[in-house]
C-alpha cells in the first residue's frame, strides 16, 4: 500500500492507471475519505467488497463526473430528480434509480437499483474523468468502524487491503452524503447526512423517512 500526497505530481496519473487495472485507490471527497473500484470491473468491485468486509448484500454507491453521465447508468429518471440535481450536485446528495444493464449486479448486490452522486472535489472528480468511468465509492473504513476524514485513518482501518491513498489533508464534510430513494413512491430518504431533509422537502413535499435509516 502507497501513500502519495494528492499534490503530488505523479499520483493522480498512477491512480488513474491502478483504477484502471482493478486496483483500490482512497482519496478524499467533499463528505469523507471514499476507498473506489472501476465501476464496470466486478472483479475489482468484489475486492472492494472483500477489503472493507462490507456484506455483499449491500451495494455500492457510484460516483460520477458530471450529471449529465446520469442517463448512462440509470434508466426511468423521475421527473424529480432533475430540480434535485440542479440544487444538489455536486454536493453531498445521492440519489437511488433504477440501474440501466451496464451497471454490474456486484455494484448493486443483484438489486435493480444503483445509488448515485457527482461529488463537490476537484481531486475526485479529477479522478473519475480519468478513469473513464463512474467509480465504486464507499467510505473507506472496515464495515460498521468510523468514516474516515484522513488519510491516516483510512491507513489505520485498510492498510495493505488496499493499493494507494491519495492524502489531501482532512476531507472538508467530514459528514457522509444524505441518501435519497426516488425509486419509490413517495420518495423517502434511507440516510440523513450532509444535505438537510428540510431543504429536500422544499423540492419534494411528500418526502418521507426510512425508519430505521439504510447504511451505504
Amino acid at each position: 500500500m502507497k501513500v502519495y500526497p494528492a499534490d503530488l505530481p505523479s499520483a493522480l496519473p498512477e491512480a488513474i492507471e491502478l483504477l484502471k487495472g482493478g486496483s483500490l485507490v482512497a482519496f478524499p471527497t467533499d463528505t469523507v475519505y471514499g476507498v473506489a473500484a472501476h465501476a464496470f470491473l466486478p472483479q475489482a468491485v468484489a475486492r472492494l467488497y472483500a477489503a472493507k468486509e462490507r456484506p455483499r448484500e449491500r451495494a455500492i454507491p457510484l460516483l460520477l463526473a458530471k450529471r449529465e453521465d446520469l442517463p448512462l447508468v440509470a434508466r426511468d429518471i423521475p421527473p424529480i430528480a432533475w430540480p434535485l440535481i440542479e440544487r444538489f450536485w455536486p454536493g453531498g446528495l445521492t440519489l437511488v434509480l433504477f440501474r440501466k444493464a451496464i451497471v454490474p449486479e456486484i455494484v448493486c448486490a443483484g438489486g435493480e437499483t444503483v445509488a448515485l452522486r457527482v461529488p463537490d472535489h476537484r481531486l475526485a472528480l479529477a479522478l473519475i474523468e480519468g478513469t473513464g468511468a463512474p467509480l465504486a465509492t464507499t467510505s473507506a473504513n472496515l464495515s460498521g468502524r468510523p468514516e474516515p476524514v484522513t488519510a491516516d485513518q483510512v491507513s489505520q482501518q485498510l492498510g495493505p487491503r488496499i493499493d494507494l491513498i491519495l492524502d489531501g489533508g482532512p476531507s472538508p464534510g467530514g459528514i457522509p452524503s444524505t441518501l435519497v430513494d426516488l425509486t419509490l413512491s413517495p420518495p423517502a430518504v434511507l440516510r440523513k447526512g450532509a444535505i438537510a431533509v428540510e431543504r429536500l422537502a422544499e423540492l419534494i413535499p411528500n418526502l418521507t423517512l426510512c425508519n430505521p435509516p439504510r447504511v451505504c
